[in-house]
């Protein structure tokens, strides 16, 4: 961790519930993120999957501040984020930018292409104004845009080719960090490659550190050096990227490996699957112990008293499970 660009300890971003009048009574508490650790290496793409709901925004939007932290730190390159005054964090914010989900809400209908693109390269003073032109335009073809696009307004555009220029607007102040929420979802499967392929692109010709966030394994299988679970706005497995494939350990992620379609029929019609029972629980109301135990199959007693640990199990591989020796014993989903 000597050169971790990121560096996350214990991380807790929690929500109050008020009801009432005028809502002033708290009457509850939900833990969007409850305890996460982790770091990102200088270069390397992060994948961080699970389920709709377990805290994946929340955590992004938290380590780049737009949340603010319940508990825990966040150091970005040695600093830490917490607590900093607007000017500070400012200075700071042009080397951690964000990708947001849906590209159809994150660009402002009323501004061009150029405006979108030319705002934070004047905002901190990258450019001079007679530049600016060749510097959009230039920015336009790196994410795969023609320049005669350059006066558009969102709306004349597809879903692909405005995530293009939330990415663009991404990489106009030369960020270290980039934060991709869920980048594809919004999009068409033929469009999701199309985007991917550029994220990929981008992050190796320009050295990029990049946490790629999504819902569905099979979108970082291929960018993802290192792939980290959450569930319930814990990580309960976080470890090389083929590992995570080839040899899930933790009962959610076999589940969620084995939900990933094979391109060959005869392969996806003999494999097996594991099926969940029941829904995630509410991270307002989140079960006691091992927040997984209500749906896992090997889950005891204990699991439903301790809150496991996540502890190294082989090198560089993580995973927080009490009943790892049973699961272990149960052959891998083919």
């Amino acid at each position: 961790m000597t050169h971790a660009l990121l560096e996350i300890q214990d991380l807790k971003t929690h929500f109050p519930v008020k009801k009432g009048l005028f809502f002033g009574r708290q009457v509850g508490t939900v833990k969007a993120v409850n305890g996460v650790t982790l770091h990102l290496q200088k270069g390397e793409v992060l994948g961080l999957v699970g389920e709709s709901g377990c805290g994946k925004s929340t955590l992004a939007r938290t380590i780049v501040q737009l949340e603010t932290p319940t508990a825990g730190t966040i150091l970005f390159e040695g600093q830490s984020l917490a607590g900093l005054s607007r000017e500070v964090l400012r200075r700071i914010r042009p080397r951690l930018q964000m990708v947001f989900q849906d590209p159809y809400a994150s660009l402002n209908p009323r501004r061009t292409v150029f405006d979108t693109l030319a705002e934070p390269m004047l905002a901190h003073r990258l450019v001079t104004r007679r530049a600016l032109p060749e510097a959009v335009g230039a920015l336009m073809e790196k994410v795969g845009l023609a320049r005669r696009y350059i006066r558009k307004y969102p709306h004349e555009f597809s879903g692909g080719q405005r995530q293009r220029i939330a990415i663009a607007r991404a990489l106009a102040l030369q960020p270290k960090l980039i934060l991709a929420d869920e980048p594809v979802s919004a999009l068409d499967v033929s469009v999701q490659a199309q985007i991917l392929n550029l994220l990929n692109t981008l992050s190796r010709e320009m050295g990029l550190t990049m946490m790629l966030i999504s819902h569905d394994l099979a979108v970082v299988k291929h960018m993802a050096q290192r792939i980290a679970v959450m569930y319930l706005g814990r990580i309960v497995e976080l470890g090389p990227a083929s590992a995570v494939f080839n040899t899930p350990r933790h009962p959610y992620t076999r589940a969620l490996v084995s939900a990933i379609p094979f391109p060959d029929p005869d392969r996806e019609h003999a494999r097996r699957r594991i099926l969940l029972q029941g829904d995630p629980p509410s991270p307002l109301n989140p079960p006691p112990g091992c927040a997984f135990h209500p749906r896992c199959v090997y889950a005891d007693a204990s699991c439903a008293k301790t809150i496991p640990p996540l502890e190294k199990r082989v090198p560089g591989h993580q995973v927080a499970c009490l009943r790892l020796d049973a699961v272990e014993k149960t052959p891998v989903p083919a």
